[in-house]
């Protein structure tokens, strides 16, 4: 029988040095993934200007689940993390499912992350994929990585904070830059369309490719939000939160409008729907497409840091989860120990190893834009999983926790009522994931993760009760 990990003087637990600019910066960061910067020209491709619509929806259900996940955490400062409240409020089997589930979730998303850094490179090393070194760019980020995550939480949280200022500062130039050329009625000399709002109907109108076309952005659009519980994570590791956790949740919708809508409507009103090149970031294709290659290669540089970012984010809470796993009985006992620096390093160097799974990937799947669509339809319906978790989780301690309710500062919006709506449209997802083949080729595979689950579950569940 495995005995709970003990703290000892080096190991007191997680430290709460994150401040409120560092757990701001993070959230921001959870909501603009390497799925906008990567996936979005997929998207547009599939679903045309009504993508706008797509990510919109999206990011209201969203909102709603974030808000879920925020009352239950305050309600019960004890929480580390949602497999936490999970597993109190509806067993044991809740916390492992979901902690090995979101543990799994970030190792896939990562493997995403680093596939598309590798693209990224490639657009100023074209060579590389005729010298098989797409592999390169991988292993160095993610030894990097390591490197930051093995000093300290405020050393991920100082990375993940000028990761995010990067993003933030080249989104926000993208859209003054877009304003410029719409007012300048610029016309690209590769397309030759002429910069106006006007393009978002014109060709097709907002739902040139039908209501069909439309249901199939979900499929892909719901990666671009994949990570925007990790605020949720970071509790434990968060100063003040009862204060800094409402403002980064309360302030999600703020960032899907700006972030996602606004940056969409800028490049499909500069560059028609028909030109963005499904295989390539429309952000980079833009300013190639109106004679800027010099501005591309930095909006380049800008989504390459997106996916670093990611990846960061990725290994933070996969080491993370690793610790409250093993802090549970859920995990081997080496996971629940932390370096004299209060960090995870075991989890840390065991998330870093399967993270290099995707070199693999690229071998047996050279087109980068393929593997990519692959991994983040798996990573997609993991989160989903995890997403609606946190809403059941929500429906029990509504049930069993009433008081708390009653006395919470920060009570969800719609209540059960929205869980409900909620749950129900991740379902239809899942529906819509069948219309398309790689895709329902992921909706396939994912359950073979949810039998691995349940036979560990199993002996698990046997070996504490020896």
């Amino acid at each position: 029988m495995n005995l709970p990990v003990q703290p000892s003087s080096e190991n007191k637990g997680l430290k709460r040095n994150l401040s409120n600019r560092h757990i701001q910066l993070i959230a921001i960061s959870g909501a603009i993934g390497t799925g906008l910067f990567m996936g979005s020209g997929q998207t547009i491709s599939l679903a045309g200007p009504s993508i706008i619509f797509v990510y919109m929806i999206i990011g209201f259900m969203l909102f709603f689940v974030m808000r879920a996940m925020g009352e239950i955490l305050l309600s019960n400062l004890n929480y580390k993390s949602f497999s936490d409240f999970a597993a109190d409020l509806l067993g044991p089997w809740a916390g492992f499912f979901t902690g090995w589930t979101y543990w799994f979730c970030w190792v896939v998303t990562g493997i995403a992350d680093v596939v598309a850094i590798a693209g990224y490179t490639e657009y100023w090393f074209p060579s590389m994929t005729e010298l098989n070194l797409q592999w390169l760019p991988m292993l160095i980020c993610i030894a990097l990585l390591l490197a930051l995550n093995l000093l300290t939480v405020k050393m991920f949280g100082e990375a993940e904070f000028w990761f995010s200022m990067i993003k933030i500062v080249a989104i926000i130039s993208l859209i003054i830059t877009g304003i410029v050329i719409l007012l300048m009625k610029f016309q690209s000399p590769l397309t030759g369309a002429v910069a106006s709002l006007s393009n978002l109907w014109q060709y097709g109108g907002l739902f040139p490719t039908g209501i069909m076309g439309f249901f199939a952005g979900f499929q892909i659009a719901i990666f671009a939000f994949v990570g925007i519980e990790l605020v949720g994570t970071t509790a434990a590791e968060t100063r003040d939160p009862e204060q800094n956790l409402p403002r980064a949740i309360n302030s999600i919708p703020v960032r899907i409008i700006f972030f996602y809508v606004l940056a969409l409507i800028t490049i499909m009103s500069i560059t028609p729907w028909l030109y963005i090149d499904p295989k390539k970031s429309p952000f980079v294709e833009l300013f190639t497409l109106v004679g800027l290659p010099a501005a591309a290669s930095i909006i380049n540089f800008v989504v390459l840091t997106s996916a670093a970012s990611s990846a960061n984010s990725g290994i933070y809470s996969t080491s993370r989860m690793l610790y409250g796993l093993a802090r549970d009985r859920n995990a081997p006992n080496a996971f629940g120990k932390l370096s004299k620096r209060a960090v995870p390093a075991n989890g840390l160097l065991f998330s870093c190893i399967c993270l290099l799974s995707g070199v693999v990937l690229l071998y047996f799947v050279p087109d980068i834009m393929d593997a990519f669509k692959i991994v983040t339809t798996i990573s997609a319906i993991l989160f989903m999983f995890i997403w609606s978790m946190i809403l059941i989780s929500y429906l029990a301690y509504r049930k069993k926790k009433s008081q708390l309710h009653q006395n919470s500062i920060f009570k969800m919006p719609g209540g059960v009522f929205m869980c409900w709506v909620c749950l129900f449209f991740f379902a239809g997802i899942l529906i819509l994931l069948t219309l398309e083949k790689t895709t329902c080729y992921g909706l396939m595979t994912t359950p073979i993760w949810f039998i691995i689950l349940t036979i560990s579950y199993y002996f698990h569940r046997r070996k504490l009760l020896v």
